[in-house]
């Protein structure tokens, strides 16, 4: 139940930061205006909180371990929002982040 949660708070995270990030770049880099810059901001902030809900107490592996997901959300987000086709590379790539989140998080530890 923890692995699920733990991944159900990941995707979270993601949505909340790739979407935030992507919001300040529409508004600045496709001149959207300061309601998508403002939006994205926000976003940005609530990620930061959703992080600190993951069941496991380290910071430093939390973190790295949500780069895996932050990397594959980030190509799924740009295939879905903006038309981008992720090559084979792209996709071994994201796969490979896949593998080395699951490790980092989830892998069984002596102690505990």
């Amino acid at each position: 139940m923890l692995v699920a949660r733990s991944a159900a708070l990941f995707v979270l995270a993601a949505l909340f930061e790739i979407g935030g990030a992507w919001l300040v770049w529409q508004g600045v880099r496709e001149h959207r205006g300061r309601l998508w810059i403002g939006a994205g901001v926000m976003a940005l902030g609530v990620y930061g909180f959703v992080a600190t809900l993951q069941p496991e107490a380290e910071f430093g592996r939390v973190l790295a371990a949500y780069g895996g997901i932050f990397v594959a959300g980030s190509i799924a987000w740009g295939a879905v929002a903006d038309g981008y086709r992720p090559d084979r590379w792209d996709v071994a790539g994201a796969l490979i982040c896949l593998a080395g989140m699951a490790v980092i998080m989830w892998a069984p530890r002596d102690g505990g």
